[in-house]
């Protein structure tokens, strides 16, 4: 069995990507990692060479920056780095630029990827997520944060990222998947709030083709990002993977939260009660289909 993985990545110095923490997490499980540099001007190339794994391939990319409106460009880029992977590959693994793999979940990935090789039927794998929120010390457990999605496809070049890179069709419909027995963990919303402020003013561009789009960035003092504006939130009780430990005991900011607090509609919070006692999420979007 041979894995590819591949993702992108573009000024992750300036806004404080784990993307070294991201590739160095899919490594162990894969037999290369593509990775697809965009136009940076802040090292980002240096930071990636720095891994030094002899498993990495990494080709450049210009971003087309008129492909705005709702993250198109994104997509376009993931599609860029999968027309790199390997032909032989049976298996492609995709990894966003904050998104890291415990590897604690390594044998069940493995497990499901031999699993399901010889049945062509099944496109893809799909991942659980734990969202952290402020700090590595909180994930978000509200309907507003997605809870499956596919992260390992099949080596096919009917495949292509859709929308904004959040999941994959193939000649335009949904992938047929079985689930795995993992988490992916998005650190996506934890880092100083200066570089969150950062990263959220780059993406209402990203996704905003209007020309009032500006006038959608957060303005706060000192350009710093409230992480007190969330409607729920509840204390993560496990452990970071091994590649984020450096990271997580270098944190220099403070977050603290009232995981008692609940700012939900009345519809929202039966949602929520729902989900808790029962598990299952009612009325979701699913971005595949499981058989």
């Amino acid at each position: 069995m041979k894995t590819s993985g591949f993702t992108f990545i573009r000024n992750a110095v300036r806004f404080d990507y784990p993307i070294t923490e991201s590739i160095r997490s899919i490594l162990p499980l894969c037999d290369e990692v593509i990775v697809s540099v965009g136009n940076s001007d802040d090292g980002t190339l240096q930071l990636i060479e720095s891994i030094n794994s002899p498993k990495i391939r990494i080709f450049h990319s210009v971003w087309d920056d008129s492909l705005r409106e709702g993250g198109k460009v994104l997509a376009a880029e993931t599609d860029k780095a999968l027309n790199h992977v390997a032909s032989d590959s049976d298996w492609c693994f995709y990894i966003q630029g904050d998104e890291v793999i415990h590897e604690k979940y390594y044998p069940a990935i493995i497990s499901a990827m031999e699993k399901w090789r010889d049945t062509p039927e099944v496109e893809g794998l799909l991942f659980k997520y734990l969202h952290f929120y402020g700090s590595y010390d909180y994930v978000g457990d509200s309907r507003k944060w997605y809870d499956h999605e596919i992260r390992i496809i099949r080596n096919d070049r009917s495949i292509h990222s859709y929308r904004d890179a959040q999941g994959f069709r193939k000649n335009g419909r949904k992938l047929k998947v079985k689930p795995v027995d993992a988490f992916v963990y998005h650190y996506g919303w934890v880092k100083h709030p200066s570089y969150q402020f950062q990263k959220i003013n780059n993406f209402v561009r990203l996704w905003d083709a209007s020309d009032e789009s500006s006038s959608k960035i957060p303005t706060q003092q000192a350009a710093q990002f409230d992480y007190g504006e969330i409607d729920s939130l509840e204390r993560f009780k496990g452990e970071h993977p091994n590649v984020m430990q450096e990271r997580v005991n270098k944190k220099n900011w403070s977050f603290d939260f009232d995981i008692s607090r609940k700012k939900f509609s009345l519809s929202d919070r039966i949602l929520y009660w729902i989900e808790k006692k029962t598990g299952k999420r009612l009325f979701n979007y699913e971005n595949y289909e499981k058989i």
